[in-house]
C-alpha cells in the first residue's frame, strides 16, 4: 500500500549478542559501550539506524524511491544539489517554494529521510525533515562484563616493518568482547509525521522485515552472533494514540531464569506480556 500510516505504533526490540562487540566506543579505544554508574551495555540509536539502512540498501538495491542518503562514501551536498536540477523542483522556483519542493523530493526518493529523517539545510537547502520513525538507546538487562583478548598478526605491512622486527612478523593486538549481553530498544512511529514526509505502509512492512533480519545480514569477526530475539509492536487504532507509550512498554517484562549464574543465552531469560492490562484501542503484536 503507498498511502501513508494512519496509527500509531510503539515497539520493544529484544536482540543479543554472544561473544562480540555490539557497537565499540571510539573514544574508549573501542570498548563496548556502556552506562559507567550501573555497568549496563549501550548501543546507540544511530548504530541500530545504520543497520537498517544497510539491510535496505541490499534488498532494494537503489530502487526507484527506495534509495539511501546517508550511506558509505555519499557526498550529501551533491544529492542534494541533484535534487534543485530535477524538473519538479524547477518548476516550483517561481512560485519561492524550491526548498519545500526539494525537500519533498528528497522524502520521495529516499527510504532513510522519509523514515528517519535528515538534516539538509547544507549545498542548495532542502531544508529539515522531522522523521516518523525513532529509537531509544538499546540497553541490555543486566550488567555486561568486557573480555579483552590479545591476538596476534602473523604478517607485516612493509618491509621496513619486517626489518624492524627482525624476522618476528608478529604484531600484538587486543579485542574485546561481550561474553553475553540482551539488549531492549524502545521505538516510536508517528502517524503525522509519516504523513509529512510520506512513509507508507509498504515502508513500514519493509522496516518490519528490517528488524527481524538485519543481524542477519551484519556478520563480522568483531559482533559475534548476534540476533533479533523478540519484536513486540504495539498498534493504535487512532493515529495520536490511545495510551502513553511508557504505559505499554510497562506491560512487558524480561526477567532471568538462571539465578545467580551469568546468563548466556536467550533461554536465560523469561519474557512475559500482561495482555489483560493492555488498554482499549491498542493492539499487541509479537512479530518474533
Amino acid at each position: 500500500m503507498n498511502t501513508p500510516i494512519s496509527n500509531r505504533y510503539e515497539f520493544i526490540l529484544l536482540f543479543d549478542v554472544k561473544d562480540g562487540n555490539p557497537n565499540g566506543d571510539p573514544d574508549a579505544g573501542n570498548l563496548p559501550r556502556i552506562d559507567p554508574e550501573t555497568g549496563n551495555g549501550l548501543v546507540t540509536d544511530v548504530c541500530l539506524k545504520r543497520k537498517v539502512r544497510n539491510y535496505v540498501q541490499l534488498v532494494k538495491n537503489d530502487e526507484p524511491n527506495m534509495k539511501i542518503f546517508i550511506k558509505e562514501k555519499a557526498i550529501l551536498n551533491t544529492l542534494i544539489d541533484e535534487a534543485h536540477e530535477q524538473e519538479f523542483v524547477k518548476a516550483q522556483e517561481k512560485a519561492g517554494d524550491k526548498t519545500e519542493a526539494a525537500r519533498q523530493w528528497m522524502c520521495q526518493n529516499y527510504y532513510d529521510i522519509r523514515t528517519f529523517g535528515a538534516v539538509m539545510s547544507t549545498g542548495k537547502n532542502a531544508g529539515q525533515v522531522r522523521g516518523p520513525v525513532q529509537f531509544s538507546f538499546a540497553r541490555s538487562k543486566d550488567r555486561i562484563f568486557t573480555g579483552e583478548h590479545t591476538i596476534t598478526r602473523m604478517a607485516v605491512a612493509t618491509e621496513a616493518e619486517a626489518e624492524k622486527q627482525k624476522g618476528d612478523n608478529r604484531t600484538m593486538g587486543r579485542k574485546f568482547t561481550v561474553p553475553y549481553g540482551l539488549y531492549e530498544v524502545h521505538g516510536y512511529i508517528s502517524a503525522p509525521l509519516a504523513r509529512q514526509t510520506g512513509f507508507t505502509e509498504d515502508d513500514l512492512k519493509l522496516f518490519w522485515d528490517a528488524l527481524l533480519n538485519m543481524f542477519d545480514h551484519d556478520r563480522s569477526a568483531a559482533r559475534g552472533e548476534m540476533a533479533a530475539q523478540k519484536l513486540i509492536v504495539f498498534k493504535h487504532e487512532s493515529e495520536l494514540g490511545n495510551a502513553p507509550a511508557q504505559k505499554l512498554f510497562h506491560l512487558v517484562k524480561v526477567e532471568k531464569n538462571c539465578g545467580e549464574t551469568p546468563p548466556r543465552s536467550f533461554a536465560d531469560y523469561e519474557v512475559t506480556i500482561d495482555r489483560d492490562s493492555c488498554p482499549n484501542g491498542v493492539e499487541i503484536i509479537e512479530m518474533i
